[in-house]
């Protein structure tokens, strides 16, 4: 391994964010999915859960996925709501959906600095009813169009942009590294430097 990748790995793991996450709930469409996660190792992202109740589990998201983004994160399946939300309330304090609904805040009002998990729903019908019985709150992204919906992955964008740039005021992409010691090892051997 050259210097330069090992400094380019190093910094990489540096700026992930191991408290943000984003749950993919039935995500249909390869190319979403793709979308979602090239977003997710751009923003430091570094754990992303995959929740399918309705559809048959993707059988990879290797080589044909986003130029192999999913090659770098750490990506949870799971084929049961209440496992998943079990499993984000270990790590993460606040839950939120995108979904219309009437107590839905807009983005910009939530505070995406604290350790959070962002949900998003398939292409047709959103977040279903049963995982929004587990989350905190509900958000929309604000628009003033006459179609009030955005595509999956340029929502995801948009909403995981806002918290980079919250958490890049915070200070959480200084390079001082956030992942726990242990996560950062593991990864670092795994993507080819050697301890």
């Amino acid at each position: 391994m050259t210097p330069e990748r090992k400094a380019r790995i190093n910094s990489v793991l540096s700026h992930r964010q191991p408290d943000l996450t984003v749950v993919m709930e039935n995500v249909h469409d390869p190319h979403n999915i793709a979308a979602v996660m090239r977003t997710c190792d751009a923003v430091g992202i570094q754990d992303i859960y995959v929740l399918n109740t309705q559809i048959s589990q993707h059988k990879s998201f290797g080589k044909k996925s986003s130029a192999s983004a999913a090659s770098w994160l750490t990506i949870h399946e799971y084929d049961n709501t209440e496992e998943c939300m079990k499993a984000l309330r270990q790590r993460y304090n606040k839950i939120y959906a995108t979904h219309l609904g009437e107590q839905a805040h807009s983005l910009y009002e939530l505070q995406l600095t604290e350790a959070v998990a962002l949900v998003f729903g398939n292409e047709h019908d959103g977040v279903t009813a049963e995982c929004l019985t587990y989350c905190d709150g509900n958000f929309i992204i604000p628009q003033v169009g006459m179609v009030q919906s955005l595509n999956i992955s340029v929502a995801c964008a948009v909403t995981l942009y806002e918290a980079f740039r919250q958490r890049q005021i915070a200070g959480y992409y200084a390079g001082t590294g956030r992942l726990p010691i242990e996560q950062y090892n593991a990864l670092a051997n795994k993507w080819g430097i050697q301890e």
